[in-house]
C-alpha cells in the first residue's frame, strides 16, 4: 500500500518538479537555436546539434564576465563547485570558446576569458535566450509571462 502512494502516477505535480520541467524545456530550446544560428562557429554549431553541448556548458555563457573571472568566481557565481567548473571550462577550452592567462593583478591566478568563437558563441546565446523567451510569451500569454517573471524573481530573491 505504502509503495503505491509514492508510485510516479500517484505523486502531486509540485512546483519544484514543473520549475525543473520548464528550465529543461527552454535550456533545450536554447541550445537548439544556438546550434543552428549561422554565426556560430560551425565545430560549435555541430557540437550542440549533436547534443554534445548540454545545459551545463550554459553556465559558463551565463556566469562568465566579457572581461574574464577566476575560476572560484566563476563556480561561485553558477552555483558549482570549482571541481565541476574546472571540467566544463577544460571542455570549453578544448572547443575554443574560452581561453585561461594569467590574471594581470595576481600572478599566482589565472583568468578564464572568451574567446572570439566565444563571444560569438555569447552572442547566439543572447539571441536565442530572446527568441526563446519570445516564445514562451506567445505560447502563455504577455500577462502570465510578466507574472511568471516577477513571481520568480521574487522567489529567487532577486538573484537571477
Amino acid at each position: 500500500m505504502m509503495l503505491e502512494a509514492l508510485s510516479e502516477t500517484r505523486r502531486p505535480v509540485h512546483l519544484g518538479r514543473l520549475l525543473g520541467h520548464a528550465m529543461r524545456r527552454f535550456d533545450e530550446r536554447v541550445l537548439h537555436l544556438m546550434a543552428h544560428n549561422v554565426d556560430v562557429p560551425l565545430a560549435l554549431s555541430n557540437l550542440a546539434a549533436r547534443g554534445q553541448v548540454s545545459a551545463a556548458h550554459i553556465h559558463i555563457t551565463r556566469h562568465l564576465a566579457i572581461d574574464g573571472a577566476r575560476l572560484t568566481d566563476l563556480a561561485r557565481s553558477a552555483g558549482m563547485s570549482k571541481q565541476a567548473m574546472g571540467d566544463l571550462v577544460d571542455q570549453c577550452e578544448a572547443w575554443g570558446l574560452v581561453l585561461r592567462e594569467k590574471d594581470s593583478r595576481d600572478a599566482r591566478a589565472r583568468l578564464v576569458r572568451f574567446t572570439d568563437s566565444g563571444l560569438a558563441w555569447l552572442q547566439a546565446f543572447k539571441e536565442a535566450v530572446a527568441q526563446a523567451e519570445a516564445e514562451f510569451r506567445a505560447e502563455v500569454g504577455d500577462e502570465i509571462a510578466a507574472v511568471v517573471a516577477l513571481g520568480l524573481e521574487a522567489y529567487a530573491g532577486g538573484s537571477a
